[in-house]
Parts: C-alpha cells; structure tokens; sequence
C-alpha cells in the first residue's frame, strides 16, 4: 500500500505532504498531471534544519531532522511511495521546504537561488567581493578570466579606495588578443550597493599570523576578527532583504557561515525571528583547495593515485578536515596520511617565506564559485542539521543537492561525526 499522502494547490504549485494543512485540497490524479517542479511540506526546527533543499531519494521526502545521515543514500530501502511521486524525486524536481521559517512561501514563488541582477535575457550573475587583499585580488582576477561565461560584472569594494582603483585597473586591462572571449566587467562600488547583486563574496581578513609565526591554528586566529567583521555585513544584507548567496572565503569558513546565519536571523532585540537569510543562500569556500592539495599529494605516488578519481574530502578548512582516498574501498592508513599532508600544506609554503593565498583563492575561491553558478558538483560548507558542513554538492533549479553516497565504511562515517559534532 502506497504511503498516505496530502496534495495541495498554493500559489498554482502543487504541494505534497504527509499531514493535513489548511490549503486547498486536489486530488492525486490532479497532482500527478501537474508538469512543474513540486514542494513537499516539512516544519522542522528553523536553528536545525534549512528553508529548502532538494529532495535526492524517498527518505529525505519527509525527514524528522537534519543530521549527517544525509550524506547516505538509503534509497534502497522500502518506503511506498506513488511511482509518479518516484519519478519526480528521481528526476530531482522535488523541493522540500520548511514551513517554520516564516518566509517558506518564497521558495514556491521564486524558487531557488533568486537571480535579479542579470542583464536583461541573460542569466549571468551579478557578484559583488569585499575586501581586495590577496586573497580578494587573486579571486577577482580568476573571475575575471574564468567567469565570462556565467558572470556580467563583477563589483568590487574595501575600504581602501586606492585597492579598488588598483583593481578596477589592472582586471579591466585583461583581455585576450584575440578579443573573442568575453570578460565580467570589474566595478568600483559604494557600501550601499553592496548587495545589489546574485552573490556576495566576503573576501575580508584580518589577523593572519605573519610568516614564521604559525604556533596556532591559523585559520582559528582569524576568527576573532572575521568574526565582528562578517557580522556586520550579516546584518546588512537583513536590512537589504539580500536574496542571492551569501559566500563566505575568509577563515574559518565554516564557523563564520554559522555567524552570518546568526546575526541575519536576529531582530533589534537579539532575538531569533528568522527573518534574515535562509540557511541555503549562506555558503563556505575554503573545501576546494583541500581537495586540490589532497590530490597533489596524491598524485605522487602511484598507490595513492586513485584518490583523484575516487576521493573525496569532508570538513573545515583545516583541523577536523577528513581526506578519504576512497569511499567504497576505504583505507585509513592511506586517509590519514593524505588527511596530514593536506592539512600541514599551507605550512609548507609558510616555511620558504610566502603566505599561501594564490591556490585556496582560485580552487576554493574562482573556481568553486564559477561551479556554484553553473550549477556543478563542487566542494563547499553548507548548512546541514545546525552546522555548515564542508562535503561535495550542486546547486540545481529544486534547491542543493548534497551528494549521497550508497555506503560509508563504519570508520569513515565516525570520524566524520566527530567533526560534525565539533561544528555543531
């Protein structure tokens, strides 16, 4: 017997849920002839779980809570669902929205993620960076070479006008000699247009250790200061009602993604009222260099070669990060020797006397961003159960799709929840 189901029209979208709501009741046979994208209704602990996700596999249609379960594809087990029903999840043309975030509604008019700022019939987004140290300066300039396909303009802004001049300069004077290849226009901004734009890339950092002063953590050190930094811009982009993504490349990545949720969600009081920025348009990029460095190593040795192929990384950017050569056939002496390697590169490039900015700002940065607007698998930190999880995912038209897999070894899958919970 198939699973009990509601079918409701809202907005003329169809909705699908397993309780009773106060819409407007329509038949199967209705719901099933409807051609556009479905919504299954969840009211889940807004702090714990997303506004909207899309729905991989019949065990996510209706979850109970968000956990790090959600990385397992446990489509295989027995839940009794419509085959039209099926089809839609298969297909990935299920959203599933959380009706305890007050503005759940807009999933179903607008979808997700909402792109306004294009040029008129044309997808290109609108992105704007703050903050043109080295990191910000190299991200643009691979924007600026790589994005043209996907990007129209690129706005720039620090507090340092000369920085801005600098860049506006030196990135709008690349150009291919062949003048084939079209370029995002790079544009000097005022604070208050910061969030007229598709993405928002927070590129700011201050307390980075100097060369030959690493007895900490060096990404943890950060925090302090990113930290009071990112909230204020949180708290701006509540104040501009900011639709687009929210991208997060300074460090920590993952705790200051939790940041920006936290202060967005809060009114003048402090109090939550959720009313800021949904946890899907908050995202980290500090995962795409780990994955490069992890493969470097990889690569130079030939009975770690298959980590390229087969690998995969999980985590911060930094301690707690988990380098796995294989999912299906896990070993954990080679993880952990790849998991150390990754984790010390940095320090490498710290003890010849350089910072190490120009690879986490193009594979993390550039490179991860283009993936994201392009809709391709990529590494970065999304929300997942009350944490931003480093892992592998996309961004596709029913909402992010986390990447699952049928198996995760015993060992693999402990070491990934005591990260978890470290993020928490």
């Amino acid at each position: 017997m198939n699973k009990k189901l509601f079918y409701y029209e809202l907005q003329n979208k169809i909705l699908i849920a397993n309780k009773k709501y106060p819409f407007e009741d329509v038949s199967e046979d209705f719901a099933s002839s409807y051609e556009g994208s479905l919504f299954a209704l969840n009211s889940l602990d807004p702090k714990k779980s997303r506004r909207s996700f899309c729905v991989t596999n019949p065990q996510n249609l209706f979850i109970k809570e968000e956990n790090l379960d959600l990385l397992k594809d446990n489509s295989t087990e027995n839940i009794n669902l419509p085959d039209w029903v099926m089809e839609h999840i298969n297909n990935r043309n299920i959203t599933s929205v959380n009706t305890s975030y007050p503005s759940w509604k807009e999933v179903l008019s607008s979808g997700f993620p909402i792109v306004t700022k294009g040029n008129e019939n044309s997808n290109k987004w609108h992105i704007t960076v703050v903050g043109l140290g080295d990191v910000g300066g190299t991200l643009i300039t691979g924007l600026r070479l790589l994005g043209g396909d996907c990007i129209s303009r690129i706005n720039i802004f620090d507090k340092d006008e000369n920085k801005m001049k600098r860049w506006e300069y030196e990135c709008n004077q690349i150009l291919s000699p062949s003048f084939e290849q079209s370029y995002p226009v790079v544009v000097p901004i005022k604070e208050d247009d910061l969030f007229n734009c598709d993405m928002f890339v927070f590129c700011v950092s201050v307390g980075v250790p100097e060369v030959g002063k690493e007895d900490v953590d060096v990404r943890l050190a950060q925090f302090q200061g990113n930290s009071k930094i990112i909230s204020y811009y949180s708290k701006l982009s509540r104040i501009n009602n900011f639709k687009g993504i929210f991208a997060v490349v300074s460090d920590p990545v993952d705790l200051l993604c939790k940041t920006v949720f936290d202060e967005s969600n809060k009114d003048s009081s402090d109090t939550y009222d959720f009313n800021g920025l949904s946890p899907e348009q908050i995202r980290g990029y500090g995962l795409g260099v780990m994955n490069a460095r992890a493969s470097y190593y990889a690569s130079q040795n030939k009975e770690h070669i298959h980590f390229l192929k087969n690998g995969r990384v999980f985590g911060p950017h930094g301690e707690g990060l988990i380098v796995a050569d294989s999912i299906e056939n896990y070993n954990d002496e080679i993880s952990n020797y790849l998991t150390d390697k990754t984790k010390k590169a940095n320090l490498e490039v710290r003890s010849i006397g350089f910072k190490p900015y120009v690879a986490p700002a193009l594979s993390s940065g550039s490179l991860s961003l283009i993936s994201t607007i392009k809709g391709d698998w990529h590494y970065s930190a999304t929300f997942l159960g009350g944490a931003f999880m480093g892992c592998r995912n996309r961004l596709t038209s029913s909402g992010i799709e986390l990447e699952t897999h049928n198996f995760i070894p015993d060992s693999l899958f402990n070491n990934l929840q005591k990260t978890y919970n470290n993020l928490l």
